[in-house]
């Protein structure tokens, strides 16, 4: 095939799904294509050793990229987020000369505006598209506190949801990260015979018996590792690490950076939280180092029923590196944490049950740890790898590019 892939996010930027395709599916034979904006996430600054101009393309081994402008903000402004949204979904339509002859193009669909340019490509190129959907819309946008409630945000919906559901019904499949999120699409307008599910995967060792090594240490860290932003609802657990005290043996390490970064801090501070510490982002080359250092991953989000249906990519890490998990995450997250015996859960926004799960982590032998972990290891390399979430993809792509009902302009 020859595949386009548009993207917000891409390499070098710290959203390894969008590159990692490009590069298995070029690996497979495929010529692909990239188009995406200038790296700046999650900084909300463009990377030493980019500047913004009208058309710029690089290689990236064998897959060409394609990056376009955008207005970059990454604040705790509606109007700033927004803009941002917009800017590069429409941007991308410039870049039709880099994605002429293309047989299919796969959307990775974090915002779902950039959908925007593969949706008008479809009426006017012809060229089918397949959304991998990453967070429901327009929830993620009016649940946020970027929107707050009243006449905005009950405007947004009124735009987006006749436009959502002109998308799905248009893409030639759309794939969403977890099985409720499939059957909320369904809901909203996506065909079922174009819906599947796709588990996103996690940044995996360099081998899998890597994760074997690791040893519970004696003081035991809990560690979030990712965005630190407004859904992520990590005052619930600063607030949990405090109240167990600095004296219990907990440590809390929060890894990354993000809108609600000053706030936790001055939240720490308030508190005088001793057992929380904040750590500089790092690479994902050096990610395996957090994992060896941590005993828990802390997997977080505020109560929102959209989210039941989300199955964050750093869940999968977690088990990619074989770390337990500890997590507020309601729906398959919880689901699969509790069926498969690989960590510890709480509901979201209590942090009085978060507090007890961190209790009943401290409480837990070696031994059972040590359990959990090989559980975490084999459930992700038999149902979330990167090499069965590509095959799976791929398998997607090839039956859009294919089928003669997705070419067209109705």
């Amino acid at each position: 095939m020859k595949v386009a892939i548009v993207s917000q996010y891409y390499a070098p930027e710290a959203v390894p799904i969008p590159a990692d395709l490009a590069h298995a599916l070029a690996d497979r034979g495929h010529q692909v294509r990239v188009v995406t904006g200038f790296p700046h996430y999650p900084t909300g600054e463009v990377f030493n050793g980019y500047r913004q101009r009208l058309r710029h393309v690089e290689d990236d081994g064998p897959v060409k990229v394609r990056r376009v402008p955008s207005f970059i903000s990454h604040s705790e402004s509606a109007i700033g987020r927004i803009t941002n949204y917009l800017s590069f979904g429409l941007s991308a339509l410039t870049a039709v000369r880099h994605v002429r002859g293309a047989d299919v193009v796969y959307v990775y669909a974090t915002p779902m505006t950039a959908a925007i340019a593969p949706w008008i490509w479809r009426r006017t190129l012809g060229i089918p598209f397949v959304l991998h959907v990453q967070d429901v819309w327009p929830e993620s946008v009016t649940g946020s506190s970027l929107v707050g409630e009243g006449r905005v945000n009950r405007l947004i919906s009124a735009v987006l949801d006749p436009w959502l559901r002109r998308l799905y019904r248009s893409s030639a499949a759309t794939m969403a990260i977890a099985p409720t999120m499939s059957k909320m699409l369904e809901s909203r307008g996506l065909p079922q015979h174009k819906s599947h599910t796709v588990f996103n995967w996690g940044n995996e060792p360099a081998g899998r018996t890597a994760s074997s090594k690791r040893t519970p240490q004696a003081l035991r860290t809990v560690m979030y590792a990712g965005n630190i932003g407004e859904l992520q609802d990590l005052e619930t657990a600063v607030r949990a690490a405090h109240m167990i005290g600095a004296d219990s043996g907990l440590r809390l390490v929060l890894c990354g950076t993000g809108v609600a970064l000053p706030r936790l801090r001055g939240l720490v501070s308030e508190l005088g939280a001793r057992n929380v510490e904040f750590w500089e982002p790092v690479g994902r080359h050096h990610l395996s180092e957090l994992y060896e250092q941590s005993d828990f991953q802390l997997i977080t989000l505020k109560d929102l029923p959209v989210f039941r249906g989300t199955v964050p990519s750093k869940f999968q890490a977690s088990l990619a590196f074989g770390v337990p998990v500890i997590t507020t995450v309601r729906g398959d997250v919880q689901g699969i944490v509790e069926e498969n015996r690989i960590g510890f859960t709480a509901p979201p926004e209590d942090a009085d049950a978060l507090a007890d799960a961190f209790r009943e982590a401290l409480e837990m032998p070696a031994e059972r740890q040590s359990e959990m972990s090989t559980r975490a290891r084999d459930l992700y390399y038999s149902t979330m790898s990167r090499e069965a979430g590509v095959s799976r993809i791929e398998a997607v792509l090839l039956g859009a590019a294919r089928s003669p009902h997705t070419k067209g302009n109705t």
